[in-house]
């Protein structure tokens, strides 16, 4: 901190945690109908008897958000929308907001931390978000891929978010609400590493070479012979 200046005042563990999950409800809520058209389009054709139920076929992103639109309501879009958030709260609060907190530990509080310290902590962070979080993922996936055709209301297997908590725990047991655990924690870990890695090293590229001052936008923008 120079200078006791408010803009180099270094936002706490709990900012960064509440920043990260409020951002990731707002990407979710945003994007949700798109997971639901990912989600449909993996599990069609999974059951035989589904296509017997069901009259449309899924056709790309774009057909599959329409084909539900038309045949389930715009609603059903956001089918789950509810864990969506739940799974957002645990783990993008952990995966990003921890990761500062999960670099220092790591580096004992140095403020030179290398590559190596940098995927520890990106990979220790996405495997606990995922070990937190992978209950609401489930239901959430459950909630999607659920089928709600007005003529056919048996077949709606959830009434609601704490009843398919609730029904999975009941009819899979506990473990049931874990499922794909350890392999959503070998994708997000990795992921996790990708994404966050890759932004702390280029953004500590951009603050140390002073990219983003007036100054230097200013020559970019007026040098001659720039597009």
């Amino acid at each position: 901190m120079a200078g006791g200046r408010t803009s180099d005042l270094e936002p706490s563990a709990v900012v960064k945690v509440f920043s990260a999950g409020t951002a990731g409800c707002v990407a979710d809520v945003t994007t949700f109908p798109l997971d639901t058209a990912k989600v449909r389009l993996q599990v069609q054709g999974e059951s035989k008897s589904l296509s017997e139920v069901q009259n449309a076929k899924y056709r790309g992103v774009f057909g599959t958000i329409v084909t539900i639109g038309k045949t389930e309501g715009p609603r059903n879009l956001y089918n789950g929308l509810l864990a969506g958030l739940q799974r957002q709260l645990c783990f993008s609060s952990i995966r990003i907001g921890l990761y500062d907190t999960m670099k220092q530990l790591y580096s004992r509080g140095s403020e030179h931390t290398g590559l190596g310290t940098r995927l520890l902590a990106g990979g220790t962070t996405g495997a606990l978000a995922v070990a937190l979080a992978q209950p609401t993922d489930v239901v959430k996936v459950r909630f999607q891929a659920q089928i709600q055709l007005p003529e056919n209301a048996s077949l709606k297997r959830y009434s609601s978010t704490i009843d398919a908590y609730k029904t999975i725990a009941k009819n899979e047991g506990v473990r049931g609400l874990w499922k794909g655990c350890l392999l959503n924690i070998t994708r997000n870990s990795m992921v996790n590493c990708s994404e966050l890695v890759t932004y702390d090293v280029i953004k500590e590229l951009i603050l140390k070479n002073h990219l983003m001052t007036a100054s230097w936008l200013r020559f970019f923008v007026w040098s001659p012979g720039t597009l």
